[in-house]
């Protein structure tokens, strides 16, 4: 693909025509049936969506998470298929292609293509220039109070139409838009749904090398074989520009992907040290994860986290011990599905640990490595290529829709 002159050949010298949403589609925004109405709410057939559905099952949906009954349908109108919902609150710009008739939460904009406009304008264009809506969406707001873009607003952004006189070739030209933005999006997916199986396929490899049948190998308590220390509140001395990673349970359980900074090195950390969230939400993927520190002198410990060095590593490799308390069955059956789990520290030290022969365990490590580069690795492996495909979707999704502008950008 030539970067410079692909669209230009794909319009042919075409004139495009930037039209304002609220010209060519009905935009309005959802709402949300009385919750004290259980009749509303029981059996229904009407798929409700909300941003959650978005977050959970992606950007082109057919079934929502919940449902209502058609009684819940105002003046028993539902949004119609092929329409976009769009987060105009809160999480703005978030939005999917709806496939069927549907009704939606209030904190979510509709856009409807309308009936004097389908032979010129496809949903799934729309679709796609959804994300730069999504951009002029976020673009609009303040970055201070409560985000709102009023459906006012959202009707006077424009979108580019090419050729609006000659409809089979504007159309077709929209196809071809799509058909390479689907190309790109089929590969993530692809890739994405390799990585879940990938993902399944460790974590059963994981539970059966680590697990041994009673009296195969023998077991200490976790305080025989390593020692423990707690951390220390950072939120005072945070500072972005900080020389610290602080060690929290939300560093920990994206793989160090998400960090604050802080001036002071309350807790040191040290290579080899393996940490553990010790609290999380009910059903949380964070309480016992782990995280094997790589180096001195960068990290400190937050509250809450605990941290375990190894007293003889002639007994038991940190990396195995890393691998044996990481979502560790016995920590994770304190988690009653309701309350808050706080882990105590006495209860972390008297888990049972195995502690095969050193050629074992570097066997099972080994094993396991593979499959965390794998399945996790944001330099090798699945993560990695998604990583890659994805921005290189994005890269072309821009490239795709950046026409010609003649008038103030995306404002009518």
């Amino acid at each position: 693909m030539n970067e410079s002159t692909f669209l230009d050949k794909l319009l042919d010298g075409v004139d495009v025509q930037w039209l304002p949403l609220g010209e060519i589609c009905e935009v309005k925004n959802g709402y949300t049936p009385s919750k004290s109405k259980t009749e509303l709410w029981e059996n229904g057939t009407v798929p409700w969506f909300r941003m959650e559905d978005i977050r959970k099952n992606g950007r082109v949906l057919s079934g929502s998470i919940q449902h209502v009954t058609s009684a819940a349908v105002k003046n028993g109108k539902l949004f119609p298929a092929n329409s976009i919902i769009m987060s105009t609150t809160a999480t703005i710009g978030e939005h999917a292609l709806i496939t069927k008739d549907f009704l939606c939460n209030q904190q979510l904009t509709v856009l409807s293509i309308k009936e004097s406009f389908k032979n010129i304008l496809s949903p799934k264009y729309l679709f796609y220039y959804g994300f730069k809506i999504g951009d002029l969406c976020r673009g609009s707001v303040s970055p201070v109070g409560f985000a709102l873009v009023g459906t006012t607003k959202v009707r006077k952004f424009q979108i580019p139409i090419p050729c609006p006189e000659n409809p089979e070739k504007s159309l077709a030209i929209q196809a071809e838009i799509v058909r390479i933005l689907d190309t790109f999006t089929e590969l993530t997916t692809e890739l994405t749904t390799e990585l879940t199986a990938r993902t399944k396929q460790y974590n059963y490899y994981r539970d059966q090398l680590l697990t041994f049948e009673d009296g195969d190998v023998e077991t200490f308590p976790l305080h025989e074989i390593a020692h423990f220390r707690n951390g220390k509140g950072h939120e005072k001395i945070i500072d972005e520009n900080g020389a610290y990673v602080v060690v929290n349970s939300k560093f920990i359980s994206t793989r160090g992907w998400v960090r604050k900074y802080s001036s002071e090195q309350l807790c040191p950390l040290f290579n080899n040290d393996v940490l553990i969230v010790m609290s999380d939400l009910p059903n949380g993927k964070a309480l016992a994860k782990c995280f094997l520190v790589d180096q001195d002198d960068r990290y400190t410990l937050n509250q809450r986290i605990g941290a375990f060095s190894v007293k003889h590593e002639d007994t038991i490799s940190t990396k195995f011990l890393f691998y044996i308390l990481d979502r560790n069955r016995q920590l994770l059956r304190f988690d009653n599905g309701v309350d808050q789990t706080n882990l105590r520290k006495g209860d972390i030290l008297s888990i049972k640990i195995p502690v095969p022969s050193k050629e074992e365990q570097a066997r099972i490590v080994a094993i396991l490595d593979k499959f965390d580069t794998l399945t996790h690795s944001i330099s090798e492996g699945l993560p990695r290529e998604i990583e890659l495909r994805q921005k290189q979707y994005e890269y072309y999704r821009d490239l795709l829709l950046n026409f010609p502008k003649t008038q103030t950008e995306g404002f009518a």
